[in-house]
């Protein structure tokens, strides 16, 4: 495997496990009764996600044009180990979301003081504060696992969740192999990943976060129990796993359609 492979597998284990830990977030500020400042710290997250995916862009890029030499291992193997690296990193953040949640809530506590980012950067991150960390360890348990039964939480808002990640996960590889495929179309094809994202972005947006949030604010009113709040993210979460192992399967077809879109409008 090449450093480039590497590199951009490593990426994208982060920007998947960034993501995946803005639950963590919002259920810090739900539990300390701060979900206002809790949001501000996804600023961070969203700028690891965002710079992340910046640098992914022009590696990826690198990686057809070996393949159009004919250098290095098939192209379509590097892609699904690069969709591997997605889900790893959406399990290394339910593993530590345990963990995180405390962290995220000293955080926002943190931040009420400090007033800011970077003052609260300044403030908490020190080698001392971090070898606290490994002392608050908390690791999933099997009995919250035994807590994730769907009821209670819509199943159509699983399953879209599951779909637009998949969507999302897939859309930037799907379009560059399109790119691979139709070599006389390939910058329509490549250009087309920031129309897929676009759609599977206006579909979090219309129908996952709204429900979201109104199940923290019904959570922060006291009409509705932490425990289930604990129960949907944890649920969020699986769905978007699930997500990444259906980006394995939509990677070949939605190549080939996004290869015929952009050759029937040529």
């Amino acid at each position: 495997m090449g450093n480039s492979l590497l590199l951009i597998c490593a990426l994208t284990l982060v920007i998947h496990a960034a993501e995946t830990l803005g639950y963590a977030v919002r259920l810090a500020g739900i539990r300390s009764g701060k979900l206002a400042v809790a949001l501000s710290l996804t600023g961070i997250i969203v700028l690891v996600s965002r710079t992340s995916n910046l640098a992914q862009g022009p590696l990826t890029g690198g990686l057809i044009d070996a393949a159009k030499k004919g250098t290095g291992i098939p192209l379509q193997t590097e892609f699904h180990l690069i969709l591997a690296a997605a889900s790893i990193g959406t399990i290394l953040s339910i593993v530590l979301f345990p963990t995180m949640v405390f962290v995220f809530m000293r955080l926002v506590a943190h931040l009420e003081i400090a007033g800011s980012i970077p003052a609260l950067v300044k403030q908490s991150v020190s080698i001392d504060k971090l070898k606290r960390i490994k002392r608050k360890v908390r690791m999933p348990r099997v009995e919250m696992l035994m807590r994730l039964r769907v009821g209670g939480i819509p199943k159509r808002l699983l399953v879209l969740n599951t779909a637009v990640t998949g969507i999302y996960t897939v859309g930037v590889l799907s379009s560059l192999y399109a790119s691979y495929l139709v070599p006389a179309h390939a910058l329509a094809a490549s250009q087309s990943s920031g129309l897929i994202n676009g759609i599977a972005t206006i579909l979090l947006t219309i129908f996952i976060d709204p429900r979201v949030a109104l199940l923290s604010d019904k959570a922060m009113a006291g009409k509705v129990r932490t425990s289930e709040m604990n129960k949907m993210f944890g649920l969020l979460m699986l769905s978007r796993l699930a997500g990444t192992v259906l980006a394995q399967l939509l990677l070949l077809p939605g190549a080939a359609v996004i290869a015929w879109w952009v050759s029937w409008l040529a």
